[in-house]
């Protein structure tokens, strides 16, 4: 017996063209989620005790996010990618290889929160344009996440 054809009232080539977008937001999460598990391992100087914390605090958060976004590429009739040679391909998150100091990691935190908020923004163009509403709903939650979270990131710097 065939699958049934998705009819959620979004065309074809509008489904597949926002799954695409939200694989980027997919990669970019998860490319932030093993940024901040490594700054989490990594952290020292004396601010050790909050960063491992609020680190944690916001890989458990991203973790819980990936899944929620590739879910939705899913119901929107599309594989979600789900590897590291997919995600570098689609992420515009910067891998860091080094072990750079908390001020480092906090800098390169806020550009990236504010770099997958960015990502959202683009797509959610595209899903309200379709009349994605559950798509916009998960976009607009993922930018108001990394908006408030740069800032508090950026708030430590000050």
């Amino acid at each position: 017996m065939a699958t049934p054809a998705i009819n959620i009232g979004i065309e074809e080539g509008a489904r597949a063209e926002i799954a695409g977008g939200v694989s980027r937001v997919l990669a970019d999460s998860y490319s932030l989620y093993l940024k901040t598990h490594n700054f989490h391992w990594n952290v020292t100087g004396p601010m050790f005790n909050s960063l491992h914390t609020m680190f944690e605090e916001q890989y458990t958060e991203l973790a819980t996010a990936v899944d929620e976004i590739a879910e939705r590429i899913r119901a929107l009739g599309e594989p979600a990618p789900g590897s590291y040679s997919e995600y570098q391909k689609l992420t515009a998150i910067p891998e860091e290889t080094g072990n750079p100091d908390a001020n480092e990691m906090l800098r390169q935190l806020v550009r990236d929160h504010e770099t997958v908020a960015r990502t959202a923004r683009e797509v959610f163009a595209l899903a309200d344009e379709a009349h994605d509403e559950p798509t916009a709903d998960l976009l607009t939650q993922r930018m108001q996440l990394h908006e408030k979270t740069a800032w508090m990131l950026r708030s430590m710097l000050e």
